[in-house]
C-alpha cells in the first residue's frame, strides 16, 4: 500500500464523512489526487463501506456490553440458519442495538457480541435472553459493561493505532534499506 492510499485511509477512519476536498486539505495531496487515490481503494475492496459513529448516549443508550459466550457443541451448518433466525426474534423482544455478533477464539469463548442497552434492566434482559436460547447449548455467559456516561473511557478508535504503528514501522524499514541496514 502506498503512503498516500494508507493517509486517506486513516483519515476516513477518523471521519469517513469528509469529502474530498477535506480530506486533500487534512493529508496535504491535491483534491484529484485524493478522489482518484479513494476511488481505486474502493474499487479494490480496500475500503468496502462508510460508516457513522452515533452519540449513542443522545440516542438514549447509556451501556455498551462486550458479552463473550461458549457453546457446548460447534453449531451444524444446519443449524446456523436458525440460530440466525432466533438471534432475529432474539432482536425483536429485546430492542437492543447489536453492532457485531461473531464467532472467534479467546477470552474462554467462541462467540462475541457488542451490543448497546438503556440500562442495566435491558442488558440484563439481553444476557438472560442469550443464556435461555434453545437451539443451541450455552455452557458460558460472560459480559464486559462500559458506562457510556463515563467520561474517563477513551474513546479514539484502535484501529487508528495500529496504523500509525504500520506506517511507523514501515517508514523505519524504509530508512534502514536506504542506508544499507
Amino acid at each position: 500500500m502506498k503512503d498516500s492510499e494508507l493517509k486517506v485511509v486513516v483519515e476516513l477512519i477518523k471521519n469517513s464523512g469528509r469529502s474530498n476536498r477535506e480530506l486533500a486539505r487534512a493529508i496535504g495531496m491535491s483534491q484529484p489526487s485524493v478522489t482518484w487515490t479513494r476511488t481505486g481503494l474502493e474499487k479494490r475492496g480496500i475500503i468496502k463501506e462508510y460508516m457513522i459513529v452515533p452519540d449513542y448516549v443522545q440516542l438514549g443508550l447509556t451501556l455498551m456490553s462486550i458479552t463473550f459466550t461458549r457453546l457446548k457443541e460447534p453449531i451444524s451448518k444446519e443449524t446456523l440458519e436458525e440460530v440466525r433466525k432466533s438471534a432475529g426474534k432474539t432482536m425483536s423482544e429485546c430492542p437492543t442495538a447489536v453492532i457485531s455478533a461473531t464467532n472467534g477464539l479467546g477470552c474462554n469463548a467462541d462467540h462475541a457480541v457488542i451490543a448497546f442497552h438503556r440500562n442495566y434492566a435491558e442488558c440484563s434482559e439481553f444476557m438472560n435472553l442469550i443464556r435461555q436460547r434453545q437451539i443451541v447449548v450455552v455452557d458460558k455467559v460472560e459480559s464486559f459493561i462500559v458506562d457510556l456516561f463515563d467520561k474517563t473511557n477513551s474513546r479514539r478508535c484502535p484501529s487508528l493505532n495500529w496504523l500509525n504503528t504500520w506506517q511507523r514501522r514501515k517508514k523505519v524499514r524504509a530508512l534502514s534499506l536506504f542506508f544499507g541496514g
